[in-house]
């Protein structure tokens, strides 16, 4: 689908998402950036940046992704996904 529809955020995403539950963050997190090149307030997009960042073990990316995803969470009124990255947020910090 991405070959057919390059500039397609959604498409990028299945793509990246298949790639992630897989275990492949590294590509998965190329096609999260592009997803969110189009579409830069996906807060889920940006979460699962900071976890392919986290995963990867770049922390110091991760935190920054996280809090992004967080100020999204806000903004949007996403409680759950609020609460996720407050917790992640915490576990960094420790």
């Amino acid at each position: 689908m991405v070959e057919q529809y390059p500039n397609n955020e959604l498409a990028r995403f299945s793509l990246g998402k298949a790639l992630f539950d897989a275990g492949d963050v590294t590509s998965a997190r190329v096609q999260f950036e592009a997803a969110l090149a189009r579409k830069p307030e996906w807060m889920v997009v940006q979460i699962l940046i900071g976890k392919c960042d986290l995963a990867s073990g770049d922390r110091a990316s991760a935190r920054r992704a996280f809090e992004r995803g967080l100020k999204l969470a806000i903004e949007q009124h996403h409680e759950g996904p609020q609460a996720e990255m407050e917790e992640l947020l915490r576990e960094l910090g420790e």
